[in-house]
């Protein structure tokens, strides 16, 4: 199992970190390590002084597949929830000033949050979901897929161009505006298209 994760698919948020807007999907990967599964706690690891939350939407591919063209790519998903791509954002720093890869502050132990899996629907489509974060009781976060600049069949017609994507995949989706740090004893509560899917507390 892998994690797919896309950067920058939202506008707001690319403006936010001051990033230019990308013309094609910014792909970077997580290992099966940094998955953390429904209801489990993270643990402020001791290599950071600002971690950030960066609440996504998160499919699971439930086909094997390569070169997928971009129409058939909505069946290789049929679940949705919520993640958070967790970021030791002073590392990412330090490595992007020296041209160095980032892997050391997306891609740690438990930096791939996700909640409990909901089937798609007439209801639900992907186009158009709307999904929000909560952290101690206020919104940090809201979002709509409406407003990804790729879709998520557009994400996976190009990731699969490059890597084989397998059963149980996870495709983390780009997260909108409104990032920023958590703290121990922080509370984080996913909300999609109004039901709580996700909850992680920061210990």
């Amino acid at each position: 199992m892998k994690i797919i994760c896309v950067g920058r698919n939202y506008a707001d948020h690319a403006k936010e970190l001051k990033n230019d807007l990308p013309t094609a999907p910014v792909l970077f990967m997580k290992p099966k390590g940094a998955l953390l599964l429904p209801n489990k706690p993270l643990y402020y690891p001791d290599f950071t002084n600002d971690l950030h939350y960066e609440c996504e939407v998160v499919v699971r591919i439930c086909k094997n597949g390569k070169f997928v063209q971009e129409k058939f790519a909505n069946k290789y998903y049929t679940e949705v929830t919520l993640g958070i791509d967790f970021t030791a954002r002073d590392m990412q720093r330090e490595q992007q000033k020296k041209g160095l890869p980032w892997e050391i502050a997306k891609a740690f132990d438990g930096s791939a949050a996700i909640g409990s899996f909901v089937a798609l629907s007439e209801t639900m489509q992907i186009g158009a979901l709307s999904f929000r974060l909560d952290i101690n009781g206020t919104t940090v976060q809201e979002g709509n897929t409406t407003d990804m600049i790729f879709s998520v069949d557009k994400v996976i017609a190009y990731s699969t161009q490059y890597f084989t994507i397998n059963i149980g995949d996870m495709l983390f989706t780009g997260t909108p505006a409104g990032v920023g740090p958590v703290n121990k004893g922080d509370k984080l509560e996913g909300y999609l298209m109004g039901e709580k899917v996700l909850e992680v507390e920061v210990k």
